[in-house]
């Protein structure tokens, strides 16, 4: 299973439990002393989760300085213990799955061997050399990733830079075509061979556990099976596909209005550099190119709010603190404040993906960020920090329940709270005034702002995936790598390249979560929940006015319950924590739906006689 209180978002490497309690120990030792029979599998999983604690705030400090330091010392450092981790995750896997076959276990004690077996992101095989393989090549692409740069009229930009510079509206059709070209050459297409090494072992280690293939292993986690699972996702998709397909109609006759029929065509996909985002995965920083006129205008910029009260970068994230606070949570521990890393340090070489860090399992609560000053990063604070109120309130369960319910949930809380940055809650923390919250006109405008983001990522957070599960199966064969990748671009989300691609890139490899090996269906879930919970959150806060516009700021009763579910982190599935805050034992789509229903039925008034799809 993956570390799962180090680092959510970022674990470069997010590989299974780390090592045996004594590796010196004999068979027969082990035999002995954890016989199979339901108390020596309860011995035995007491003593692997002892061992996993203790080893993981070691290996979690050697991570997080690899992370915020990346030198050669320090990626050696990564791969000697990941390596460690590795090979002894697999054999805890393997023994596990033994456990598992003895009758009487205690429910805990067999949903607990199933988290051992089930967890695993890149397994190796037990054979000679295979995990230290694995974590070196890990190890490479998770450092060639954070020091990846690209060009801008020809001169070398690091990646953070790179990002915001995406979203820069003054940027021509060609400046974009250029980073989005030198990014996806300079940092996907040196990755490819490795690559696919690394799935090839990790491919071996999960035949090795009885799984068909690592897919299906990574679908396993969910409290059913890896074909339940992808149908469950697919309903979900469909349930909230007609929102993007609306969405996409809009969005490409504003870009071709802007544009023209040479850059964008009004018909067919999209490019995918003019939509804001290197990945085209969130498209909100091309807002003031399809705000319409009036209703577009939403009457402030939250951007321009932080320049105007001046808030640094740790200030932003003492705002964030602020709403959780208001909610009935205590406080940040004073150390968090002490070791996390809020900007990019000037000297050195660090991995600038947004992460949440609890060290010791405990309290040692950390954010690794290179903040801008901006809209996207304040959300994004608020993201993070979900994950550290989520990781501090469930930090009195066994290490094996020391995660979300399911990862979708990990993602959501901080989503779920971001959602609450409306006008309301700005007038409420004293950064925007009353006689500029917006009228109810513009609630056109708020709706399709947060589309931008909420809405046009869906595609995106499923095929992550999806590409993945293919690769590991084979439907996308090793010779069509790049195809396969860009031909499910243009299934899903109906976006293109700026240029010509070829089967000597990896265009794949371009995003952070493919070489870091994290599983991506976390954060379609986790566009899901996040509405479930807003919607759950505001009932209870007895919101009401329209759904978009409430704020449970303030609301302990809201905290309280929060809490409760947050509190059972994986100690029950997921349905019944679900059931705990929302009442409801399904995922859905339906509350998003409902949130966005009036910028649903706007788009097709704006849509008509226009041709939908790709």
């Amino acid at each position: 299973m993956k570390f799962a209180s180090v680092a959510l978002s970022a674990l470069a490497i997010s590989l299974a439990s780390p090592a045996l309690a004594n590796q010196h120990e004999t068979q027969s030792e082990m035999a002995s002393a954890y016989p199979m029979t339901p108390q020596g599998a309860a011995d035995w999983v007491a003593m692997v989760e002892k061992d996993m604690f203790d080893f993981s705030v070691e290996y979690g400090r050697v991570l997080w300085i690899n992370s915020t330091y990346i030198i050669h010392d320090s990626d050696q450092l990564a791969a000697k213990y990941g390596a460690q981790a590795t090979e002894k995750s697999v054999k805890y896997a393997n023994e596990a799955a033994k456990y598992a076959q003895v009758a009487g276990l205690d429910p805990e004690v067999a949903r607990k061997l199933d988290i051992l077996r089930n967890g695993i992101v890149m397994p190796a095989p037990v054979r000679d050399g295979a995990a230290t393989e694995l974590n070196e090549i890990a190890t490479k692409l998770g450092s060639a990733y954070g020091k990846g740069k690209g060009t801008l009229n020809g001169e070398e930009i690091n990646g953070s830079d790179i990002e915001a510079e995406m979203g820069n509206l003054d940027r021509t059709p060609a400046e974009l075509a250029e980073m989005w070209t030198s990014w996806h050459d300079n940092v996907g297409a040196p990755m490819r061979d490795d690559y696919q090494r690394m799935i090839a072992i990790a491919g071996e280690g999960a035949a090795e556990l009885g799984y068909d293939d690592l897919g299906a292993m990574w679908r396993s986690n969910y409290d059913m099976s890896p074909d339940q699972f992808a149908a469950e996702t697919e309903r979900m998709w469909q349930e909230v596909k007609p929102l993007y397909m609306a969405l996409h109609t809009y969005v490409r006759s504003k870009l071709n209005a802007k544009y023209g029929d040479e850059v964008q065509p009004a018909t067919g996909p999209i490019r995918a550099d003019l939509l804001g985002n290197m990945w085209a995965q969130e498209w909100g920083n091309i807002y003031p190119l399809v705000a319409p006129a009036g209703a577009g205008d939403i009457g402030y910029d939250l951007t321009e709010l932080i320049e105007q009260k001046d808030l640094d970068e740790v200030e932003m994230v003492r705002v964030g603190e602020q709403f959780f606070s208001s909610l009935g949570f205590e406080p940040l521990p004073e150390t968090f404040w002490q070791r996390s890393q809020f900007t990019k340090p000037q000297d050195r070489e660090v991995v600038c993906h947004a992460s949440a860090w609890d060290v010791d399992n405990v309290d040692d609560l950390r954010i690794k960020m290179c903040i801008k000053r901006n809209a996207d990063d304040f959300k994004v604070i608020h993201h993070e920090l979900g994950h550290n109120y989520y990781q501090r309130a469930y930090n009195q369960q066994d290490y094996l329940h020391l995660n979300g319910a399911n990862d979708g949930f990990h993602e959501a809380i901080g989503d779920m709270i971001a959602l609450s940055i409306t006008p309301e809650y700005l007038v409420q923390i004293d950064k925007l005034d009353r006689a500029d919250v917006p009228s109810a006109d513009k609630d056109i405008g708020l709706l399709l702002r947060e589309a931008m983001d909420k809405i046009a990522f869906l595609p995106f957070g499923l095929l992550v995936d999806r590409y993945r599960w293919e690769l590991f199966n084979g439907s996308i064969p090793t010779n069509e790598l790049n195809k396969g990748w860009n031909d499910l671009r243009l299934q899903y989300q109906g976006i293109v390249p700026p240029v010509e691609r070829d089967e000597t890139k990896f265009d794949a490899g371009a995003k952070y979560h493919i070489p870091g090996n994290v599983p991506y269906t976390r954060y379609f879930l986790a566009r899901i929940l996040q509405f479930q919970f807003f919607k759950a959150a505001c009932d209870q806060a007895g919101w009401e006015g329209p759904l978009h516009r409430c704020s449970f700021y303030g609301n302990e009763e809201v905290g309280k319950n929060l809490n409760a579910m947050l509190e059972m982190g994986a100690s029950k599935p997921w349905p019944d924590a679900l059931e705990a805050f929302t009442g409801e034992r399904q995922m859905s789509g339906k509350a998003m739906a409902e949130y966005f229903a009036p910028l649903k039925a706007w788009l097709d008034e704006q849509n008509a006689g226009k041709t939908e799809g790709w």
